[in-house]
């Protein structure tokens, strides 16, 4: 952690209002990359993991592991406050990581990097920060509020949902795909064929990048305010299903190169 040298002075206006003049020294950008790395592991009962976390990027990704190891960087300082104060803890199937920065002036920045036992499912609550999920063959849940979201190379069946933040998802073989932002764009890439893909948008674009081939999909797609363009080969009766709508933002359905 950086340390803060700070100096304050007092000033009285004519008016009679006070202004605190503060000089800061030693205060950098906060880079957790560049911070020491912790670990720790945690017992998992039961085939699904629950995380919350929040105030830091969360990578996670299955693995050859007994138990669900983290490692987590932290960075970062105050002024008249408390922080970082990095928490984590597992209890009754639910992974903690949080990061607590509370203070007038701060900069705090952390990274969590989380590997899971294989045929684990996943359900993730993250506050604030880029979310990234890899390699999953078991169901995934993401929502994120503050924060993209980004998941490659996944079979399982996966709902994603962002209020503030871009959903990308790539190289994905999933047969059932969800995936709902607030505010934010969406791409969604397949590298086989889906049975269901839903999407809505509140506000931004989405792009959905079907297999090439033979397959047709029954495509239904609106925007309220923003061009609809659908150019995946469609027939109304087929099982291959895809379900896009968006309030304010443009839609594609395209066969992906």
């Amino acid at each position: 952690m950086i340390i803060v040298a700070l100096h304050t002075r007092a000033l009285v206006a004519s008016s009679g209002a006070v202004i605190l003049g503060a000089v800061l020294t030693g205060c950098g950008s906060t880079d957790p990359g560049d911070a020491p790395a912790e670990h720790k592991s945690f017992a998992l009962s039961g085939r699904t993991l629950t995380v919350e976390s929040g105030n830091t990027a969360l990578e996670i990704e299955p693995a050859d592991v007994r138990k669900v190891e983290v490692t987590r960087r932290v960075d970062g300082w105050v002024v008249a406050g408390n922080g970082p104060d990095p928490q984590w803890g597992m209890e009754d199937g639910t992974l903690t990581l949080k990061v607590k920065c509370r203070a007038l002036i701060s900069d705090c920045a952390a990274r969590h990097q989380v590997k899971v036992p294989r045929g684990v499912a996943v359900v993730i609550k993250n506050g604030n920060g880029k979310v990234t999920a890899s390699g999953f063959d078991t169901s995934l849940t993401l929502n994120n509020r503050n924060g993209g979201v980004t998941v490659r190379n996944s079979s399982g069946k996966l709902a994603l949902e962002t209020h503030n933040g871009a959903i990308t998802a790539e190289g994905i073989s999933a047969k059932s795909v969800s995936a709902r932002s607030e505010n934010g764009s969406m791409r969604l890439d397949f590298s086989s064929v889906p049975d269901l893909v839903e999407t809505r948008a509140h506000n931004g674009s989405t792009v959905i990048g079907l297999p090439n081939g033979s397959t047709t999909y029954a495509v239904s797609a609106a925007a309220r305010n923003g061009h609809v363009s659908v150019e995946a080969p469609r027939s109304d009766d087929s099982p291959h299903v895809v379900k896009a709508s968006s309030n304010n933002g443009r839609i594609t359905v395209r066969s992906a190169n």
